[in-house]
């Protein structure tokens, strides 16, 4: 019973340390699915937003305004930076690499990283900054079947909630509405969408925007946990296992994929741990991208690309 509760709750702890990298993920996700282009810049962006909301909060709290108006005032101004952000960069990096090939807008979308790395360090400064959103205490569950119960942190579940609900509103967005059935047509061909009207200029607004959105949300409950500072950046790494094996076009495979990870590096650094060394979660989620790559491509859920010549 006592190892049984041990394994509940690394699992349960690793699943939703999952959700806070799907978090980040979906931001990939979005912009890969509605223009082909890998954004490497997505860490950067959550970089972004996270300090163009906590420096604004922590001024506001410093005059004495109310803790509710500053947090809404300063999401709202988060808002308007990543909004300016995303007209930035379609109209100066991605807007002239129209039906340029995937490896030059990559390469673009690395620029646009040390340029939005730079541009936060100028304006907000590089100290990290906490953030407390979210209640960080834990709750402990099922005391009465396991000895002490299972550690449950809050700000974990918060995180799953939250990625919950943004799954299931872009999932609308891309299957119900007239922009996200664009969206995906400009993926597809950028060439033919422009032929049937449709404004590429607009459409990469739009994605970005929303990939810009969820950078937010992800810098919410990651600054929370962390602290606003640099080494977010550092976050679209961690997705990247995340997005091969979930699938870069699937916005559920996203959530997938980070249980996965999640679960996975926990449990093998738990229980794998004393028999090999160390540091197991530092590569683990990579060998299991590795494994998916070998089997199944495209993902999990990604879609199964057909060329034929």
């Amino acid at each position: 019973m006592v190892a049984f509760g041990q394994f509940a709750e690394v699992l349960i702890g690793g699943l939703l340390a999952g959700v806070l990298y799907s978090l980040v993920a979906l931001g990939f996700v979005l912009i890969f699915k509605a223009s082909g282009v890998f954004n490497f810049a997505q860490g950067a962006m959550v970089l972004l937003a996270g300090l163009a909301l906590v420096r604004p909060l922590d001024y506001m709290v410093a005059q004495g305004f109310p803790v509710w108006a500053a947090i809404v005032l300063g999401l709202a101004f988060a808002a308007v930076v990543m909004a300016a952000s995303a007209w930035l960069i379609e109209r100066f990096v991605l807007g002239p690499l129209v039906n340029q090939d995937g490896l030059t807008l990559f390469m673009s979308t690395i620029g646009a990283t040390f340029i939005i790395e730079g541009g936060a360090q100028m304006i907000f400064g590089s100290d990290v900054y906490p953030l407390r959103l979210f209640p960080t205490d834990a709750w402990f569950l099922f005391e009465n079947q396991f000895p002490g119960g299972i550690l449950v942190n809050k700000l974990d579940v918060w995180g799953g909630l939250i990625a919950g609900i943004l799954v299931a509103g872009l999932a609308v967005f891309f299957q119900k509405t007239k922009t996200g059935r664009a969206l995906r047509a400009v993926a597809d061909d950028h060439a033919a969408a422009q032929s049937v009207g449709i404004p590429i200029s607009w459409i990469w607004f739009v994605v970005w925007l929303v990939a810009g959105l969820v950078a937010l949300v992800a810098a919410t409950v990651w600054g929370t946990k962390l602290g606003v500072q640099f080494s977010i950046t550092f976050l679209a790494l961690k997705a990247l296992p995340v997005l091969i094996i979930g699938g870069f076009t699937s916005v559920p495979g996203a959530i997938v994929g980070g249980l996965i990870v999640g679960a996975g590096e926990k449990v093998a650094e738990v229980y794998l741990g004393p028999l090999i060394g160390g540091g197991i979660e530092y590569w683990f989620a990579y060998v299991l991208a590795l494994i998916v790559l070998l089997g199944r491509p495209q993902g999990l859920f990604g879609e199964r690309i057909i060329e034929r010549i």
